[in-house]
């Protein structure tokens, strides 16, 4: 299988760089899947569930949050505010924040703390999400 090269970086880590065979990011339209040879292209992400295969790896996932990928001359760079690998997440913090940003949305202080907590919360469901899945797919 043909590859590219991918960066994959978090503010405050690296997930990963390297050579990769497929890459799907989420994104407001859905899924994106990049391929060898993509055509040039930015777009933004949102927070889901990130999936990519490493030449001789089974496929690897991570959750991500909010940020854009770029696909220019066979190299895609991903910029997201965070990355984590599902066994590097901790259900229950997750399950605490999501309760957490829940009730900061019901107090209802200002918009900015509203829209804060709504994306806190997203955050908070999508490491779920991803930790399940990735759960569910090693049993």
């Amino acid at each position: 299988m043909s590859r590219f090269q991918v960066y994959i970086l978090a503010a405050d880590n690296v997930l990963y760089e390297g050579p990769c065979e497929s890459l799907v990011v989420p994104t407001i339209q859905g899924q994106y899947g990049i391929l060898a040879g993509h055509s040039n292209m930015i777009s933004a992400v949102v927070p889901g569930r990130l999936s990519y295969r490493i030449p001789d790896h089974p496929e690897q996932v991570a959750a991500v949050s909010g940020g854009l990928v770029k696909v220019e001359n066979n190299e895609v760079l991903v910029l997201v505010d965070t990355a984590e690998r599902p066994e590097d997440i901790d259900a229950n913090r997750a399950k605490r924040a999501a309760d957490e940003a829940k009730e900061a949305i019901l107090q209802k202080r200002s918009i900015q703390e509203y829209h804060s907590a709504q994306a806190n919360l997203a955050r908070a469901i999508n490491r779920l999400k991803v930790k399940n899945y990735y759960d569910d797919f090693i049993r």
